[in-house]
């Protein structure tokens, strides 16, 4: 059970840095995955602290947990707020993208780790 559930966060982180690391590579030409990978953990961290201290406030919370991720895009990739949120759409976009080849396969459902609302 154990290595099932770290099988699927690791796939998951993954799956949410290549979202990241193509939103990334698009908007402000980076080219490090590695970096994607961290700024994926860090944002689901990030996301879910949030979260729990606000996002039981109504429209608030989910708004304040999206900023607070956004956040840690512009941070991590020292850009601006417009930049980052665009990288954030477009990591959303992909993993949604390849979420939904694989699960119309059967591979696996909606979820990725470094990704919010995927």
């Amino acid at each position: 059970m154990v290595v099932a559930t770290a099988v699927v966060f690791l796939v998951s982180l993954l799956l949410g840095a290549v979202g990241i690391y193509a939103g990334a590579r698009i908007i402000v030409g980076a080219n490090d995955f590695d970096h994607a990978i961290v700024t994926a953990l860090l944002g689901a961290i990030v996301w879910t602290v949030v979260g729990y201290l606000v996002g039981w406030i109504p429209l608030l919370g989910p708004v304040v947990a999206l900023v607070a991720y956004v956040g840690v895009i512009n941070w991590r990739y020292s850009t601006d707020w417009t930049a980052a949120a665009m990288i954030g759409l477009l990591a959303w976009i992909t993993v949604l993208a390849v979420l939904y080849v694989l699960a119309l396969v059967g591979v696996t459902g909606f979820e990725a780790v470094g990704v919010p609302g995927v």
